[in-house]
């Protein structure tokens, strides 16, 4: 569905994702912005996040930092970074304005001071939209995701939307469900209080590794 005939607003922006939809663009160049409603929709169930083997020791050998909207131009400035993106400055923009009013965060993992992963989303409700990651060493991205929805469990989360599934999310859990059983999901989490700052952030590997695997044993 595209539309270029509006002005995008943080207000708008949120009344999107409580409706289940979100903005993309063409390309950074492209200044038109259309609304995407997908028929089916990417998700990591909150108890379904997959670590495998090789990521778990890269986690346990340490050596990386871990940070809460330490940088978040900089993470949606990395997401961007590629030869095909759909984020153009007016989506930069308005989410950096998300960012401020404290609806949009950041995770990034750093190794002596440099950003080598990250990820942004949109935080409403116990609802987490997360918009794109991007990593600039191996497992970069990839940790980011980890100890995002981690730390997403820890502060009450009930949904971690990734909009589509690739190859790539589907590795660390994510599967696809129906536009209807998003819907029904995402109506549950809009009811309930969550806050990124609900609880600190914890930084260690090793508690994240041992909280997942108790929250996959339950399941």
């Amino acid at each position: 569905m595209k539309d270029a005939d509006f002005s995008l607003t943080p207000d708008l922006l949120l009344n999107a994702y409580a409706s289940g939809i979100f903005p993309m663009s063409e390309g950074r160049d492209d200044p038109e912005i259309f609304w995407v409603d997908p028929r089916r929709r990417g998700i990591i169930p909150m108890d379904g996040l997959r670590i495998s083997r090789s990521l778990a020791k890269r986690m346990r050998r340490g050596g990386y930092e871990v940070s809460l909207n330490a940088d978040f131009a900089g993470v949606v400035d990395g997401c961007a970074d590629r030869p095909e993106t759909w984020i153009n400055g007016e989506i930069r923009s308005q989410y950096i304005a998300l960012h401020q009013m404290g609806h949009a965060h950041s995770l990034e993992i750093t190794v002596s001071g440099r950003m080598i992963g990250g990820i942004y989303g949109v935080s409403l409700g116990a609802a987490f939209f997360g918009e794109s990651m991007f990593s600039s060493a191996n497992d970069g991205s990839k940790l980011a995701l980890v100890h995002l929805v981690d730390h997403l469990r820890r502060c009450g989360y009930r949904l971690f939307d990734t909009q589509f599934l690739t190859d790539h999310l589907a590795s660390l859990g994510g599967i696809e469900i129906s536009r209807g059983a998003y819907r029904s999901q995402l109506a549950i989490a809009l009811q309930y209080p969550a806050g990124i700052d609900a609880v600190p952030l914890d930084p260690s590997p090793h508690s994240v590794l041992q909280r997942n695997a108790q929250t996959s044993n339950r399941g």
